[in-house]
């Protein structure tokens, strides 16, 4: 699936790429369009999105907005879609059930914030245009490129979470509780 998303993702860049082009070249205006065919692309993936999905995972859509989770909650696999949002996840009283849990992010614009005890295994794999990422305590700007973290002793944990984000722009952040 992420090779999927990266075509996806690196097509719209192209495509965006393309009409800037073909703009300062003719001397056509563009711009004027692009915001239709943004929402159009969104509706076509949010039409498509499911046949993505990875099965026995809910799906948590929202075009704004944000997901906060924090005290006593039960992590389940999980999809969360979204245009432009904020996710905080603290991990620390988290109920994990045993073996790996699979987090998957997809949108436009995000900002993600998880709080993980040491006992828990975290492998993350983000993707996206521009991404900036802080791992505990350490920043790391890339561009156009997949972020691959995983955990210390994370094949050993009883408990651990994959989380995978394909965002155009994420600003991902990790803490250690």
């Amino acid at each position: 699936m992420s090779k999927r998303l990266q075509m996806i993702l690196g097509s719209l860049v192209l495509f965006f790429g393309l009409l800037l082009l073909i703009e300062n070249l003719f001397d056509i205006s563009f711009w004027q369009f692009c915001w239709p065919i943004a929402l159009i692309l969104v509706g076509i993936f949010m039409l498509v999105g499911p046949r993505f999905r990875t099965a026995g995972s809910e799906i948590n859509l929202r075009l704004f907005g944000g997901v906060k989770r924090s005290g006593n909650w039960d992590v389940a696999n999980e999809e969360i879609w979204m245009f432009v949002g904020d996710i905080r996840l603290d991990l620390t009283e988290a109920s994990f059930p045993g073996g790996e849990t699979t987090i998957r992010v997809i949108g436009f614009v995000g900002d993600l914030d998880i709080i993980a005890p040491p006992e828990v295994g975290l492998s993350v794999a983000a993707t996206g245009f521009l991404n900036s990422t802080k791992l505990y305590g350490r920043k790391q700007d890339t561009f156009m490129s997949t972020l691959h973290h995983v955990s210390d002793g994370y094949s050993e944990a009883e408990r651990k979470l994959h989380l995978e984000m394909l965002f155009f722009v994420n600003d991902l952040n990790i803490k250690q509780a």
